[in-house]
């Protein structure tokens, strides 16, 4: 019996091996080059020579540093930070023409990669109301301002092949065009 209350005393006193010969935090360690092939020198390629996403992948910071902007962002990010540092204007960030009124023959050019784009009227002259935010889209291109009467246009920019353009193949239907005043007005009042 002493024997027996001896070993688990003894075996209460001596510390538990862990599971694993070493820490969890060293367990695993990934890199640039384990997932891409190839170890970045950290150098920034120029806006013209990204060809493929993986000129998007950053090198990241030297160890023990914490990494800038350039060495931290990836994809879309990196590829604006990249054309900024350049001068490129991305995703043309610039207002739109605020300078007229927009009218069916004449109306404001919103441009647009995707097949919706909204754009927000202030009126004219600017700022004379609130914004009021128009979805112009690839079916419906031209959209007017209920309050001002304001026109402005989508020009698509996209690629000519979208593989989500139109392509409710995916097992979604097909979104509807909600219902507007205009669907009870008759066809000869249309614009188009």
């Amino acid at each position: 019996m002493f024997l027996q209350r001896t070993a688990f005393a003894l075996a209460r006193r001596t510390p538990a091996r862990a599971f694993a010969a070493r820490p969890f935090s060293s367990s695993v360690i990934r890199s640039n080059k384990a997932k891409y092939g190839v170890e970045k020198d950290g150098k920034i390629l120029p806006f013209e020579e990204i060809n493929t996403e993986q000129d998007l992948v950053p090198p990241g910071a030297k160890p023990g540093t914490v990494p800038s902007d350039v060495e931290h962002a990836t994809g879309l990010e990196r590829l604006e930070l990249i054309g900024k540092m350049q001068g490129i204007d991305i995703f043309d960030m610039r207002p739109l023409d605020a300078s007229r009124k927009g009218t069916l023959d004449n109306p404001i050019i919103v441009n647009g990669a995707g097949d919706e784009q909204y754009a927000g009227c202030t009126g004219y002259p600017a700022d004379s109301h609130q914004v009021n935010w128009l979805t112009v889209s690839r079916d419906r291109p031209l959209e007017r301002c209920g309050e001002c009467g304001n026109v402005v246009k989508l020009n698509y920019v996209g690629p000519d092949e979208d593989p989500h353009a139109h392509d409710h193949g995916h097992g979604h239907p097909a979104p509807e065009e909600p219902k507007t005043f205009a669907d009870y007005v008759k066809p000869e009042y249309w614009y188009r």
